[in-house]
């Protein structure tokens, strides 16, 4: 018997409006566009369409299908036991901070090769080049300190036409850095996007792994799996969050003549005091923090420059 059906809205308007994916998933559409999800898409007890999102292999899937249906991404593949992220909100971020980048172009979001987007932790997946490529046709350079991702990476860059030639990697050989030894001297970034490590230990992302799967199976778990993978370099490092992000603002004024908008994903609301007061430290020109939300969950990007000649953001 069926459980009393969920209203589900037409749109998940906390969702930037042109995600593509504000509205449920089309599973007859996305099966048809790869045949392999249909084995994880099942009717719930609520009679709606969908997959366990409690199996990293179905998340897994998931993803492949939605990158193929919307990005035009025909391969599409990660090492066992990475980051599988999810798509909508990887794709809201890319939207955002094209507005921002809007400011500088009359409110026109700039599109094509002239624009250089640098990703922090570009990570196995390579999700924000992908979104960043298909919506804008923008360049990426990818950073990462891990060799296994950088590998994973350039095979779906090298498997993608639309990927070859506009996304580069570059390894991060020292784990302590994050733009030194990265940034080039005759580089140039219109901007940064990040997407931190946010837990301080193993133990902590452990059981920040357990909170979201109690709330997503509504019964109390004990064994953290993983459904959405990560490595450890990709969920803590030593300070957490905080420590990564005031790394990030304290190299980034050694190269503020280097990129425009330097920018980052902070998930933790309690951090932004600390944040607003590290940018101050380094006398940012101006720097803009923007909110957005999936379902129950509020990240923010915070983003700063140093250049003067900027227009006021409101």
């Amino acid at each position: 018997m069926l459980n009393i059906k969920k209203e589900h809205p037409k749109e998940k308007i906390k969702l930037h409006e042109r995600n593509k994916h504000r509205s449920r998933y089309d599973f007859k559409q996305l099966i048809a566009c790869c045949p392999e999800l249909a084995q994880f898409v099942k009717v719930n007890i609520y009679g709606d369409e969908s997959i366990d999102f409690f199996n990293p292999e179905a998340v897994k899937m998931l993803n492949k299908s939605l990158l193929k249906f919307y990005y035009d991404i025909e391969f599409w593949d990660i090492p066992q036991g990475y980051l599988c992220p999810p798509i909508p909100g990887r794709a809201d971020y890319i939207h955002h901070i094209a507005d921002l980048l809007a400011n500088r172009y009359n409110g026109k979001i700039p599109k094509g090769k002239k624009i250089q987007c640098l990703d922090i932790g570009v990570g196995a997946n390579c999700v924000y080049p992908i979104i960043g490529v298909k919506e804008f046709d923008w360049n990426f350079t990818g950073t990462d300190i891990d060799v296994i991702s950088i590998e994973s990476a350039q095979k779906i860059i090298e498997q993608n036409s639309i990927l070859r030639g506009k996304v580069e990697l570059r390894l991060q050989k020292n784990p302590k850095d994050i733009l030194r030894g990265i940034i080039n001297k005759d580089d140039f970034f219109d901007l940064t996007i990040c997407n931190p490590p946010f837990h301080s230990s193993y133990d902590k992302a452990k059981a920040g792994t357990i909170r979201k799967l109690n709330n997503l199976k509504q019964k109390n778990i004990s064994k953290p799996i993983l459904n959405f993978g990560g490595r450890n370099n990709e969920l803590w490092c030593d300070g957490g969050e905080i420590q990564f992000v005031s790394t990030l603002i304290k190299q980034s004024k050694e190269f503020e003549k280097s990129c425009f908008w330097f920018s980052t994903l902070i998930s933790k609301e309690s951090n932004l005091k600390s944040v607003y007061s590290k940018l101050n430290e380094v006398k940012v020109a101006d720097y803009k923090t923007i909110t957005m939300g999936q379902g129950n969950k509020t990240s923010r990007i915070v983003a700063w420059t140093f250049n003067n000649s900027n227009p006021k953001v409101g």
